[in-house]
C-alpha cells in the first residue's frame, strides 16, 4: 500500500495538488493506475460561430488583466470560453460544485458540466500543470465513486481538464480522462493555448459534452 495518504486523515481536493507525492501513487492509493500519452480527444464537426469574437476578446483583455489569483484566471480565462460553450451546447455549468464522498475524497469543483449522461470537470490552477493534474485526478476518482453509489448518472469515461494561465504564457489547456472499467486515469501529453488554440480546444470541449465525435 502506498503511504502517499495518510490513513485516518482528512483532505480536500486541494490538499492533493500540494503533497509532495507522485501522482501516481497517489491514485494507487485509490485503486487506480496511471499514464500519459498523446491522446485523440473527440472533436466537434459543428459550426462555431463566435470564435473570432471570443478570440478578440481574451487578445484585448490578457494585457490588462492581473492573472495572479485562482479568483481571476477563472473569471477572465475560463468563463468567456465556458459562455460561449453553453451557446454551443447549452450545457449546464455548476461553479464550485460541492462533492463529498468520505473523509479523503471532498471539497468544491471549479466547474463542473453535465449534459444527459456525459460530464466534464475543469480545474483553474496556477502555473504548474502536473499538481493541477493531480488534484484534477482525484476528483475524477471522487465522481466515479459517487456514480458507483448512485449520487451521479452514469458514465463509463470521464473527462477533465487543467486550465492556467498568467499574461506571459497566456492560457494552457491539459486534458485528460478516467476510465471506470479499467480504473486507469490518462492524461493527455497535447497542450492547448488560448487564444492560439482557441478553435481547437473548443471543439474538443463541444464534442466532450454533447459525444458528438461520429
Amino acid at each position: 500500500m502506498t503511504k502517499a495518504i495518510e490513513l485516518g486523515q482528512s483532505y480536500t481536493f486541494s490538499d492533493y495538488s500540494k503533497l509532495n507525492y507522485y501522482r501516481e501513487d497517489i491514485f494507487a492509493y485509490f485503486g487506480y493506475s496511471f499514464q500519459s500519452e498523446a491522446v485523440t480527444l473527440p472533436q466537434s464537426q459543428g459550426q462555431l460561430d463566435r470564435l473570432e469574437s471570443l478570440r478578440q476578446r481574451i487578445e484585448e483583455s490578457l494585457p490588462l488583466v492581473t492573472l495572479d489569483s485562482e479568483a481571476a484566471r477563472r473569471e477572465f480565462l475560463i468563463a468567456p470560453v465556458l459562455m460561449d460553450l453553453i451557446h454551443y451546447t447549452r450545457v449546464k455549468v455548476k461553479v464550485s460544485y460541492p462533492l463529498a464522498v468520505n473523509d479523503q475524497l471532498k471539497g468544491a469543483l471549479d466547474y463542473y458540466l453535465q449534459s444527459q449522461n456525459h460530464l466534464l470537470v475543469i480545474e483553474a490552477k496556477d502555473e504548474n500543470l502536473q499538481r493541477g493534474f493531480t488534484q484534477l485526478g482525484v476528483e475524477l476518482i471522487a465522481i466515479a465513486l459517487s456514480i458507483a453509489q448512485g449520487q451521479q448518472p452514469e458514465s463509463q469515461r470521464l473527462y477533465g481538464a487543467v486550465s492556467i494561465g498568467n499574461i506571459w504564457i497566456g492560457n494552457i489547456w491539459q486534458f485528460g480522462f478516467l476510465d471506470r472499467e479499467n480504473k486507469q486515469i490518462t492524461q493527455d501529453l497535447n497542450l492547448y493555448r488560448v487564444p492560439n488554440d482557441l478553435e481547437d480546444l473548443m471543439g474538443i470541449l463541444v464534442a466532450i459534452v454533447k459525444k458528438d465525435e461520429g
